[in-house]
Parts: structure tokens; sequence; C-alpha cells
């Protein structure tokens, strides 16, 4: 009988204790040599241009002629055997990136850079960020999954239509063992307001409307859908989304173990509930340094003083120089600081970490915690059930290389938790439930990269007059 998590259970399964899956020996990394369109105008959005199928990773593959409808293609040389999205997004800033498709991680970005508008450079931000794991743990602890490396995560990318990536362009990626998959969207997708303040008289308003730039696949595990989703903004930020669709498992209704939802008529069938614990690993390199460092801020809030005024807040700023596994607190953020670049006023320039809701899992060491910074390791890839290659008393998941190591070269890993307490709306289809994290710009540029230039002056303390 097939288990709660997959129709047809095509791969082994000796689940954690009992029931989850063993650790894949398959884990080659496919370079997808293909060229994705490059936006040419800046409120352009990239076109549906379908890219040509991947060729064998050490041939350029032929770059079609401009037209229209098809943005000029071309290599970029720092991106190797992959090749690079560039988009100029409303304003006139531009992301660039290499991406390559792996068959356990599916999508990974590889040399992010944000060229702020009118800047002379970009500022490179990700070296590389990708999916770490999907562990997926059953209320009925009866069954467990790693998705990523347990289940085929990366064999399951799904052909998508042109309906599913709206006025973009969908990609082809080669997937060892299953052919050729139109499986790679990009397109822009408005998002309302970039900014919006009106002057002091009412005689004028500062708007803009944005558009981000959006870099999707979606895999197919067992009855579950991802979509795994980037989106990178104008303003320098970037968000990191998997949604989950598909469908319930419709092996897993038991009406007798107390540990679900009724679905469906009366309460007879009821969906056992479990979790989504979703990882991501991130490696900045900000501004190209080796020398990322990694602060804590915590702020305390205290009651009124007794004669009078209002509460006081005090915020402590604490260097993590050692591995942490991290615990999301009220009032508590975490950011990544380049250890060389600053930006035009002198200051540091710095990614704030900014976690989605999440549902912390306590049942495994490696879901406890909702953050991780580790020293980088190459064979340190997947949160859980690691198949990268670690010595065997290196342990194989994240939580077990926490060991209080100088950190001189973090490594970031993002957890959110959903607990999906199935509902009767979540058939047929599962509408997408998301969940995520976003990567905040601080300090990266000096002003609101979208800063109109009539207010281009009012860097500092705004002059108030007399």
């Amino acid at each position: 009988m097939p288990t709660p998590h997959s129709p047809s259970m095509p791969h082994s399964s000796t689940p954690h204790g009992s029931t989850r899956r063993t650790r894949r020996t398959r884990g080659a990394v496919l370079t997808a040599a293909v060229l994705l369109g490059t936006a040419t105008a800046a409120t352009a959005p990239v076109t549906g241009a379908t890219a040509a199928p991947a060729p064998a990773p050490t041939r350029n593959p032929a770059v079609p002629p401009p037209s229209p409808t098809r943005p000029s293609v071309t290599p970029e040389a720092d991106c190797s055997d992959a090749y690079r999205i560039t988009q100029k997004l409303d304003g006139g800033a531009t992301w660039r990136m290499c991406w390559r498709y792996d068959t356990d991680a599916g999508l990974t970005l590889d040399k992010v850079t944000y060229q702020p508008p009118g800047a002379a450079a970009p500022v490179k931000v990700l070296s590389s960020a990708r999916l770490a794991q999907i562990h997926v743990p059953y209320d009925d602890g009866v069954a467990e999954y790693d998705d990523l490396t347990g289940a085929g995560f990366g064999w399951g990318l799904q052909n998508l239509k042109p309906a599913e990536c709206p006025g973009g362009t969908l990609t082809t990626v080669k997937v060892p063992e299953v052919g050729q998959i139109k499986g790679l969207c990009t397109t822009t997708r408005a998002r309302g307001h970039a900014y919006r303040m009106a002057s002091d008289n009412g005689g004028k308003v500062y708007q803009a409307q944005a558009k981000d730039l959006l870099v999707y696949t979606v895999n197919k595990v067992g009855w579950y859908e991802y979509i795994s989703e980037w989106r990178f903004s104008a303003d320098g930020t970037i968000g990191a989304n998997v949604g989950a669709t598909g469908s319930l498992s419709p092996v897993d209704y038991n009406a007798t173990d107390g540990r679900g939802w009724p679905i469906g008529k009366g309460s007879r069938a009821y969906a056992t509930s479990h979790a989504h614990n979703v990882f991501w690993k991130l490696d900045f390199g900000l501004d190209g340094s080796t020398k990322d460092r990694i602060e804590q801020f915590d702020s305390t809030v205290t009651a009124p003083a007794p004669g009078g005024g209002g509460p006081t807040v005090k915020t402590v700023r604490t260097p993590v120089t050692k591995e942490l596994a991290g615990d999301a607190k009220n009032m508590r953020w975490w950011r990544v600081v380049s250890g060389t670049g600053k930006n035009a006023d002198g200051h540091a320039r710095s990614y704030e970490i900014v976690p989605g809701h999440t549902d912390t899992h306590a049942g495994r060491g490696f879901t406890k915690h909702d953050v991780y910074f580790t020293q980088s390791r190459a064979c340190e890839k997947f949160a859980s059930n690691n198949i990268g290659g670690c010595a065997p008393n290196a342990g194989d998941s994240v939580d077990k290389w926490v060991n209080g190591e100088t950190l001189t070269k973090p490594s970031v890993w993002v957890n959110i938790g959903f607990h999906h307490i199935a509902r009767d709306e979540d058939q047929q289809p599962m509408p997408v439930h998301w969940q995520g994290f976003q990567l905040a710009p601080r300090d990266v540029t000096a002003m609101n990269p979208l800063t109109p230039s009539d207010l281009a002056s009012g860097n500092g303390q705004p002059d108030l007059g007399s």
C-alpha cells in the first residue's frame, strides 16, 4: 500500500525510526545550459518566448536575433556552465543571476547581484541560494519524509503551460532520467505601491507603482506540488517562498487516530495533520567578500516610569562570532554584514533576515530552531538527511553542524514551518498555502534607491527651516 505521502512510492523508503526515507545515492547536479531572456527596456516584462532545449554544458547555444517578441539572449562570461537571468525593473534597478538545476535541491540561483538605479556597478549579494529541505512529519508519528533528498523532489519538475507564466519566459530544463521539461518561469508581476509621499502642503504626491522579477519552478512529490518561488524587487528586497498545492493524500483518512480534521460528509473520514518544515540555504558574499559577519539585535521594552513618561526601549547588538542555532523572538532580528562594502554614507552594507509566519516544530533537533549560522562546508548541503558526503561522525542534519566553530565564512539556513491541519476547502485541488521569508536591504544604498530626482537632496536630517 502506498505511504500517505506518495501515490506510487517510486523510491525506497526507510523512514526516521521506522518510516523515514533513506538518503538517496543519486545526487548529480545538472547544469542546465539554457539562456533566459534579458529584458531590454525598463518597463518591459520578460517576454513569453520559449527557450530552446538545453545543449551540452560545454557548448554555447545558438543565439536567436532580437525581435519585438524575443529579447536579446547572450551568455554571461561569469556564469561558467550556467547562464544568467537579467531583468531591468521599473525605476531602473537591475537584477542579475545565474541559474542551474539540481536533481535533489531543484532550482539553484548563483551570483545574484543588484544594481540600484544610476549605480555604476552592481552590488554582489548572494553567491548561492536554494532550498535545503522540505521535511514533512505526520502528527501520528507513522510517516516522516525528507522530500528533497528522500522523495525525488528534483525528478518531479513539472511542465508549465504559458498561462502559468503570464507575460514571461518558459525555459526548458533537461532532467536526468526524465527528459526535457519546460519547467522554469521568469516573469514580472505588479506588486502595488513602491512608495507614496504627499508634500506638506498637499500640492504634490510622490508615488510609484512597482513590478517584481519572479523566478520559479513547480515540483511534484507524491500528492503535493511545491511552487519554489524567488521574488526580486526594485528596492533591493529578495523574497523566498514555497507554496504547497496539489492534493491531500487519499490513502490517509482515518477517523480513529484523533489527529486529523473531518473532510467530506459527516465525521467518517479524517485527513491526518502534518507539518511542512521548509529550509533554505544561503551563502552571501556581499560585495564579493568572503568575510561576511552575522549580527543579532534584541530590543527590550520597559514599563513607564512611575513619575510619568512613556515606555523605553533599549536595543542591543550582539556579534555572532561562533556557529549558532537561533530562535526567533519578539523584537529580535539578524543581519548579514558585508566585510568590505559600504554605501555612500559610509555605512556597512547588510541584509536583514525577515522571517514570515512560522510554526516551529520541536519534534526533531534540526526543526527546533528558526535560523542556523554555520561555518561553510562543501559537504553540508541539506538541513536533514544530508547527502553531501560529510564524514560519518559529522551528523546528517544542520543542528549537528553547530558546534561552536568560529564563523569566518558563514552559511545561513532559514527554517519556516507550517502545521497543516486540513480543512474542507483543501479539496480539490488544494489552494496554495505559502511559507517563506524576505531578505531586506539595510544600508545597501544611502537612500531609497527609487527616490525621485527632485527629492535626492533629502539625505539625513530634513531641513525644517527657520
